[in-house]
């Protein structure tokens, strides 16, 4: 009797493992397909939810975008009522197609892009319908057998001449759009005019059409929400000029602080340098752009708009000095602190005039602190070369195994940051004379009335140190070309 429970314990044990559920493996092949459909409907529904939370961070960061969208709507139904208005319709000859296909083409985000398309439209057009006539009188005199050829000859010649312009910067920059219709259209209306007969009426039906798509367009782009080409720029370049004082500051920062303790936020400042150095076709672009628009705010009929891409290219100057002192600060090695404090100080003076001319720019208004912190900043750079040229004791008093790598290192920082400082006057130096072309307004400390003592006296410090420095520059350089120009480029802000 024992024996047989010790057997019945000692057998293996008969065990059922049951599904868990929602487990439709062993369902067969309805549930494998089920199974699939509802896999893929839950990708589907995440897919549609991001690409959905992706379009309202678009409309919601820049709410000019969906704006635009609704204009090119309105633009598009107030140009399909003269095919829905009968005596519209009956008025262009049932050419309104021609209006629509000026609308699509010619509406463009800003006022600037918008009026350049317009205008090379009409122009391209005009020129090349009153060439396609006079041709065609040619050609129509010349007798039955050579008018083909005459038009086909003209066409060549034309068109062949009109395509190669398109290589001349002025015209690839101004008026290639331009170019491009007036050989759409004298093509279309010298071919026409062999077999229509009213080639007059043809050519008047076009431009009538055209020009109501144009006028339309240009009343919807500037009337509703309009994004001028000309303020855009001018953010641009002030909002550039920020993120390069920020980048600055942060590089001279992480060149002498601990890697591990500002790894997370190493790449979150000293990295705005880079939208400087990717700005130059926007700039161009909208530089190009902003000289069709009509005069608005502050920007009048002549306003230099030719000054901001030399702005924007001083700051490159000065990015590309940045990019290399990123390389310095990468490097992941124990900070030497005999520089610290004067090149610290050298980076926060720049930015400090970097900010201070990017609030000139975007007031559009002169400033007697620029000067000050140009004055601050030379004598930063005077005390670090002083430290320069006692690096070698300073180095050996610190420490008696300083490897020549670590001294390079300092050398270096210390080289860029000088370099970074002259080309941050460079940019003074364009921001003043787009303050003199622009005539930008005196700030409201202009009459020091909002100053405080503690600023007034720092600024009367600030100027002693500038005389001395000039002293000290004369002194030392008997060629003052530089300090003049650095001078008149200051003075341009600095209000009198």
């Amino acid at each position: 009797m024992d024996g047989t429970k010790a057997e019945a314990q000692d057998a293996p044990e008969w065990q059922v493992t049951m599904p868990p559920a929602g487990d439709v493996s062993s369902a067969g092949p309805a549930g494998h397909a089920r199974a699939r459909l509802v896999s893929c409907a839950e990708a589907l529904e995440a897919n549609v939810s991001g690409f959905a939370k992706k379009v309202w961070k678009i409309g919601a960061d820049d709410p000019r975008k969906p704006a635009y969208g609704v204009k090119v709507g309105i633009a598009l139904t107030l140009v399909s009522l003269f095919y829905y208005v009968r005596p519209l319709y009956n008025g262009i000859s049932g050419n309104a197609v021609w209006a629509i296909m000026t609308v699509v083409l010619v509406f463009e985000y800003t006022v600037g892009g918008c009026m350049h398309k317009g205008l090379n439209r009409f122009a391209g057009t005009m020129s090349a319908a009153a060439l396609a006539l006079g041709m065609h009188w040619v050609a129509s005199k010349s007798g039955e057998k050579l008018e083909p050829f005459v038009a086909s000859g003209s066409v060549l010649l034309l068109a062949a001449a009109a395509t190669f312009s398109r290589f001349i910067p002025t015209v690839k920059a101004r008026f290639d759009y331009g170019v491009s219709i007036f050989v759409m259209t004298y093509s279309f209306v010298a071919v026409s005019g062999y077999r229509v007969e009213d080639l007059a009426a043809l050519v008047l039906d076009r431009i009538a059409t055209i020009a109501i798509g144009i006028v339309i367009c240009l009343a919807v782009c500037v009337l509703i929400c309009p994004v001028w080409a000309g303020q855009e720029l001018h953010l641009l370049t002030a909002r550039n000029m920020e993120k390069l004082a920020s980048a600055v500051e942060a590089c001279v920062e992480d060149c002498f602080a601990d890697a591990a303790a500002t790894e997370a936020a190493k790449r979150a400042k000293s990295e705005g340098y880079k939208s400087v150095l990717g700005s130059k076709a926007s700039e161009d672009s909208q530089a190009n752009l902003a000289r069709w628009e009509p005069p608005h705010g502050r920007f009048g009929f002549r306003h230099p708009y030719d000054q901001y891409p030399k702005v924007g290219a001083a700051m490159r100057q000065c990015a590309y000095c940045v990019e290399a002192l990123v390389g310095c600060a990468a490097h992941e090695r124990a900070p030497c602190r005999v520089l610290a404090d004067a090149c610290t100080r050298v980076g926060a003076r720049c930015a400090r005039v970097l900010r201070e001319a990017s609030t000139c720019v975007a007031t559009m208004t002169t400033s007697r602190r620029l000067g000050v912190a140009v004055a601050d900043l030379d004598a930063a750079v005077h005390e670090l070369q002083g430290d320069l040229r006692d690096l070698p004791s300073n180095l050996a008093e610190e420490t008696a195994e300083t490897s020549m790598t670590e001294t390079m290192r300092l050398f270096t920082v210390a080289l860029l940051l000088a370099e970074i400082a002259a080309r941050v006057e460079g940019v003074v130096h364009a921001v003043g004379t787009l303050a003199t072309l622009a005539r930008f307004k005196p700030g409201d400390d202009a009459d020091g009335t909002d100053k405080s003592e503690a600023e007034m006296e720092h600024s009367d410090e600030s100027s002693e140190i500038l005389g001395n420095t000039r002293l000290d520059t004369e002194r030392t350089n008997r060629q003052g070309s530089e300090s003049c120009r650095r001078q008149r480029s200051i003075s341009c802000l600095v209000p009198k």
